[in-house]
């Protein structure tokens, strides 16, 4: 019977992008439920950090630093973690201009970063379970921007659709392999990233109005619906985008 106490014993997670925001969280769900989690990013010293703080706090953390967009280093680093079984594909970047600023080579930039080096790890990851016969997890972390139009923000919507239909298409690919694809798609989170608007009052105003729950998204509130993504209990859902925004995409 499945384990539906959501543990992950025995079971490799990477996390790209895990450094800090989202991803360090859900890294550290993953690893509570007791995966052996593999941090990456791109910068050695900051990743050191953060696995030397999540095993002070008792979890099994390894760091892989890494650019995702750079195969031969990403190749190389797949090889010397051994065989993942949860991908959690959590790395992007993003480009806060409209049409009429944004040249179509830097839209290329964000679409090689968000999507594909994410094809890429999802095509070796599944190679390898499909090899020894495993099933697996690959979870895309997407946006509800990805469902929406944003005037000013176009490579993000843009990037983030192409995120979800890659989710569909390897869904479909990889079923007959009992490999899941799904997205997560998160809303409005209190992250370093978005520290400035966080800070400002006349937005936290609109999404008082603009969400169903009237409030910035915690980080740690990201990692649920990680942990049972890739877990037993999510075993029959697949090619699924599904948005953890405090009801801003539903709200009207």
């Amino acid at each position: 019977m499945a384990d539906f106490g959501f543990r992950l014993t025995g079971r490799t997670a990477l996390v790209t992008g895990s450094a800090r925001g989202l991803g360090l969280e859900m890294a550290r769900g993953l690893a509570a439920a007791d995966a052996r989690v593999i941090l990456n990013g791109r910068d050695p010293k900051a990743l050191s950090g953060t696995a030397g703080m999540l095993r002070d706090e008792g979890l099994t953390v390894e760091a892989a630093p890494f650019d995702v967009t750079d195969a031969a280093a990403a190749r190389r680093a797949l090889d010397a973690i051994g065989p993942v079984d949860v991908l959690v594909n959590n790395v992007g970047r993003r480009d806060r201009r409209g049409m009429d600023a944004l040249p179509a080579p830097d839209l290329i930039r964000l679409f090689e970063t968000n999507v594909a080096a994410s094809y890429a790890l999802s095509r070796w990851v599944a190679q390898g379970l499909a090899q020894r016969n495993r099933p697996g997890r690959i979870i895309n972390v997407s946006s509800v921007i990805g469902r929406l139009g944003r005037a000013g923000d176009v490579a993000y919507s843009v990037v983030k659709a192409a995120l979800d239909g890659l989710t569909r298409t390897l869904a479909a690919e990889l079923g007959p392999h009992a490999i899941t694809v799904n997205s997560v798609a998160p809303g409005t989170f209190a992250t370093e990233a978005n520290a400035a608007l966080v800070a400002d009052d006349d937005f936290a105003r609109w999404l008082r109005t603009r969400t169903a729950l009237g409030r910035w998204g915690r980080p740690e509130e990201i990692a649920g619906l990680v942990v049972f993504l890739a877990g037993d209990a999510a075993s029959f859902i697949t090619g699924q985008t599904i948005a953890v925004d405090g009801g801003l995409s539903s709200t009207f």
